[in-house]
């Protein structure tokens, strides 16, 4: 036998000597079929319910009735409407409902936001966002001076872990990126260079965009991926397990214990990352130089005759402004998370996003610096 199709869900709104009332039938179900709305809903809560003819019902129909009530409600009145034609079980389910108050946070919020409103609200986060940098620049200022002076209190182990994480660990990656990128601006270089015959200048090419500007930018953003987004990690989640907050309650800076032997060690290994990477991107080229016809004597030879104590200096001088800024960018938003794991994720990729910016933006204007001295 075909199954028996269950009753379609109907409630019309009558009038009954004066009052409104809800006339409610058939199978109230999800996944069933849409219920059938006869009649215009009063702005008040009906006077009584007929079910004489309400089969099954789940959760659709409390929800349902719940909705209306809610939208006539007027705001302070406390008293209960009536229930009365309601099924037992069914008026028990809505008498504990309308017990609980209504969360207003819980309704959704019109989206439709003027343009004023949005351009003001952007203004307003740019400008916080603007002291909290100024905020965390000025103590981080303080605590180098703390740490001039001997005042700051961290652990030498865990500013000693740092360095090796920095430093040692970052070798491996350091290594592969520079090597690639000497390849590359050796074949990019060779290929206009022979052109002229001048091949032999792929070494003054290799050598001064290593030293100058590629040696230190590629370490710099290696570093904001890897270093600065360990360090807004972790010191988010520890913002997330309070440890930051048990740190303050113990009586340490937080600033001295965490973010000083973190910006330390950076500002430390970063001119040394970048002439290990100025080394492996020149080696690199030399290479494709041996590949291409130019002995190493030859290619290194012309490019020590290049490269000037000067020109050498200038990656390894960005370098320590480089290295600040990402330890303080993954430090900045770590300290500033929020306090779940999803807070902490998105902090990481800010920290990252923001130094990666700073570090671009930073050496243009070294850029515009050094061509205005004519260095």
């Amino acid at each position: 036998m075909p199954a028996k199709e269950s009753p379609t869900p109907l409630a019309r709104w009558t009038r009954d000597g004066g009052q409104r009332v809800l006339t409610i039938s058939g199978d109230w179900r999800r996944g069933g079929m849409a219920p059938a709305i006869q009649g215009d809903a009063p702005a008040k809560a009906p006077a009584r319910y007929i079910t004489d003819e309400l089969g099954e019902f789940d959760s659709t129909l409390p929800a349902f009735i719940l909705a209306h009530l809610r939208s006539v409600a007027k705001p302070g009145d406390d008293a209960r409407p009536p229930l009365d034609g309601l099924p037992p079980n069914l008026r028990g389910l809505m008498e504990l409902a309308l017990a609980v108050p209504e969360e207003i946070e819980a309704r959704q919020m019109p989206t439709d936001v003027s343009e004023i409103k949005k351009l003001g609200t952007t203004s307003l986060n740019v400008w916080a966002g603007i002291l909290l940098i100024a905020e965390f620049t000025g103590q981080s200022v303080l605590a180098l001076g703390r740490f001039v002076t001997g005042r700051a209190r961290f652990r030498a182990c865990d500013f000693w872990m740092i360095v090796q994480e920095c430093g040692a660990q970052a070798l491996p990656i350091v290594s592969l990126i520079s090597f690639l990128i000497g390849l590359i601006l050796a074949f990019v270089g060779n290929v206009q260079l022979a052109n002229f015959g001048a091949s032999l200048y792929v070494a003054d090419l290799v050598g001064i965009a290593m030293v100058r500007e590629m040696g230190v930018m590629m370490t710099a953003i290696i570093m904001s991926g890897r270093t600065g987004a360990a360090f807004a990690a972790h010191l988010g989640s520890m913002k997330a397990n309070q440890e930051i907050d048990a740190l303050k309650t113990f009586g340490f800076d937080p600033f001295d214990f965490l973010v000083l032997p973190r910006l330390l060690a950076l500002v430390l290994m970063m001119p040394l990352l970048t002439l290990y990477a100025n080394a492996v991107g020149i080696l690199g080229g030399m290479l494709v130089g041996a590949a291409v016809g130019i002995p190493p004597v030859l290619f290194w030879n012309e490019t020590v005759a290049t490269i000037d104590l000067t020109m050498a200096s200038l990656g390894v001088f960005k370098s320590v402004f480089f290295g600040a800024i990402i330890a303080m960018s993954g430090c900045l938003q770590g300290m500033h998370a929020g306090n779940s794991s999803a807070a902490v994720g998105e902090a990481t990729t800010r920290a990252v996003v923001a130094s990666i910016t700073a570090i671009i933006i930073l050496d243009s204007a070294f850029a515009a610096i050094f061509t205005v001295l004519d260095i």
